[in-house]
């Protein structure tokens, strides 16, 4: 088992040097043609030519873009600095740390409260298949499916304010944005305050994805229930709670872990437009502010910590897959 997760902690390292590489490489395309980050200077008819030349230099964007990547590269692996960020005038680390945890914050118990709820709801509905509550079940994941998550945001936004809920936008109310957001500096009025903003945005992000796990789990269960080893159980007259949870649902979760994989980046990127809505700091949102002018290596910064989310997760559910279904280990 050890030796079976440090082999895919290892394929970690090239895929994130091929992701930075390929997004560093369109970049410069971009670039290219359309301009850098000085070129939008070039209509200022206050600022020379020399000017400008003196701010390329100062930014490195006189050089090729390979040798920009050599020392982008390099900085991250002698010093663990992720480079200067043209717009903010800041560190790109510093950046990142501002949002990151934000985004932590928002994502883990979004994933939590998603799979919580979706693997159980999806094991009643296959159990009382075709049952009230197995069709009332069906419909509410239909519409979950069905609408848009800002409309979901928004909606939810005028039933709060409606009902003058004090915690309808941001994470922290007033008095707790100053200083880190880290848990160390957390106190108990923080995180209570913290719970209030928190829920609204878990039960907008998630509810289209319970939505559509609960879907997955119900039918895989279903297919599950058709095969001949639970037949068989079921004829030597084992209790139907055990052929269930000892014997159906052990298989039948295989596939929700391998989609844990792909759902951790998917689920921080799909927390766009619900943080835009209600005034959250997310990764996503900084990523998109920095795309025009191309900020680049804030750019290929956040581009690689969301191919890590998908290789961590990935990894995890390798893990988790190993552990349920031994078989896995040795292919």
């Amino acid at each position: 088992m050890l030796s079976y997760i440090i082999r895919r902690v290892l394929l970690i390292i090239p895929t994130l040097f091929l992701v930075s590489l390929i997004s560093f490489v369109i970049i410069a395309l971009q670039e290219h043609y359309n301009g850098d980050f000085v070129t939008q200077l070039k209509g200022n008819p206050r600022v020379t030519p020399e000017t400008i030349e003196r701010y390329q230099k100062s930014l490195g964007l006189d050089q090729p873009w390979y040798m920009r990547y050599a020392k982008w590269l390099e900085g991250i692996i002698t010093r663990w600095d992720f480079g200067y960020s043209f717009e903010k005038r800041q560190p790109v680390g510093d950046l990142i740390m501002q949002y990151l945890p934000f985004t932590l914050l928002i994502t883990i118990p979004t994933a939590l409260f998603v799979w919580l709820l979706a693997i159980p709801i999806g094991i009643y509905s296959a159990t009382h298949q075709y049952s009230l509550g197995d069709h009332s079940l069906t419909l509410l994941g239909f519409i979950g499916l069905s609408l848009p998550t800002f409309f979901s945001a928004l909606v939810l936004l005028f039933l709060l304010t409606d009902l003058n809920y004090p915690a309808i936008s941001g994470i922290f109310s007033q008095q707790y944005i100053a200083g880190s957001p880290w848990p160390w500096n957390w106190s108990w009025g923080k995180f209570v305050d913290f719970l209030a903003h928190l829920w609204p945005a878990v039960l907008v992000i998630g509810g289209a994805s319970i939505a559509g796990l609960m879907r997955v789990m119900r039918g895989t269960l279903l297919d599950v229930f058709g095969s001949q080893y639970v037949q068989t159980a079921r004829a030597k007259g084992l209790a139907e709670r055990i052929v269930i949870y000892k014997h159906a649902v052990r298989n039948a979760i295989n596939p929700m872990i391998s989609i844990f994989g792909q759902f951790l980046p998917v689920l921080v990127s799909g927390s766009l437009i619900a943080a835009q809505v209600l005034n959250m700091p997310n990764l996503e949102i900084f990523y998109f502010q920095s795309l025009q002018p191309p900020d680049e290596y804030v750019v290929v910064t956040v581009l690689l910590f969301f191919a890590l989310f998908l290789l961590v997760g990935n990894l995890i559910a390798d893990i988790l897959l190993a552990w349920v279904d031994p078989r896995v280990r040795y292919d």
